[in-house]
């Protein structure tokens, strides 16, 4: 039983540890993305469609309805 003991506060000390090192490497900038944003600009930015439809519909119902 003893070993079980033992062995639970191994693993709990190397997982403390492992924690402490990553949270180390994020402080440092290891995960920082210094590629993406420079190929960003390469690329062409994706034009968002309205819908001209109910747009067109409203305003013809306010020329031929104008009491609405």
């Amino acid at each position: 039983m003893n070993i079980i003991y033992m062995l639970l506060a191994i693993s709990v000390f190397v997982a403390l540890i492992f924690f402490v090192l990553f949270i180390f490497s994020v402080k440092k900038g290891q995960y920082d993305d210094t590629y993406t944003p420079s190929v960003r600009m390469l690329f062409e930015d994706e034009l968002v469609k309205e819908d001209t439809s109910s747009k067109a519909k409203t305003s013809k119902e306010t020329i031929t309805n104008p009491e609405k």
